[in-house]
């Protein structure tokens, strides 16, 4: 069987992509350096690693639905599903580069982006775990599994994922709602004609909000206090 290893050299974020996306950057290398691949089709799941780095108090507070308090840690900080993702590496001899690019979500409902913006700078442990079908030989070719067992590990900054969200949602946050919800807000919106979702979100919360007591109009005697006694 092919000996392939694999090594992440690099992650950034794709400025040219319609949607969130990150992409890494991956080394693959065969044991003997003229072993000729004709193709591989990779598997790639991605995990989070959260036990393998450290959080400041405002970091642990923004992951407690997550993880619950900080003291219960030691058996909650368990590792986080974040992507599983395939390429087609072309053929190659000995050693090749290739992109791996992985779509991701903004969504607050999910673990992954809850966890990535609770942090605020250092980076994210990541841990690629590989599998697919490799197809290899000199003269014809043979089908080959890659092992279960390869693997290789990403510090990913948390600079890029910032960067990542802000080219997408500049300076916003991300909100998902059922149909029948929405539904009813665009009704609102569309009735009393206001021009964003902003706007239309400000004017629900000042609906909802007590109005103040009326100003007594100049001249105006103030009313006067009384109490009752106390039976």
């Amino acid at each position: 069987m092919t000996d392939l290893t694999f090594t992440c050299t690099g992650v950034r974020a794709d400025p040219y992509a319609a949607g969130p996306t990150l992409v890494l950057r991956l080394r693959i290398t065969a044991a003997a350096p003229d072993t000729r691949v004709h193709a591989l089709a990779l598997r790639c799941q991605i995990r989070i690693e959260p036990a393998r780095r450290g959080y400041g108090p405002e970091e642990a507070e923004a992951l407690a639905d997550l993880f619950g308090d900080r003291s219960r840690w030691g058996s909650t900080l368990r590792p986080v599903q974040f992507a599983q993702v395939g390429v087609m590496v072309p053929g190659f001899t000995g050693e090749t580069e290739t992109d791996l690019v992985v779509p991701c979500t903004y969504d607050m409902d999910i673990a992954c982006a809850r966890y990535f913006n609770a942090l605020q700078d250092g980076e994210v442990p990541l841990l690629l775990l590989f599998s697919g079908t490799a197809f290899t030989g000199a003269g014809g070719f043979r089908v080959e599994p890659v092992p279960w067992d390869r693997e290789a590990v990403c510090r990913m900054p948390v600079a890029v994922w910032q960067e990542m969200v802000e080219q997408h949602f500049p300076g916003c946050g991300w909100l998902r709602l059922p149909r029948d919800t929405m539904a009813e807000l665009l009704a609102y919106r569309s009735r009393h004609a206001l021009a964003s979702w902003e706007t239309t979100l400000r004017a629900l919360l000042a609906a909802a909000e007590p109005a103040p007591p009326p100003l007594p109009l100049p001249g105006t005697p103030a009313p006067r206090v009384t109490e009752r006694a106390a039976p």
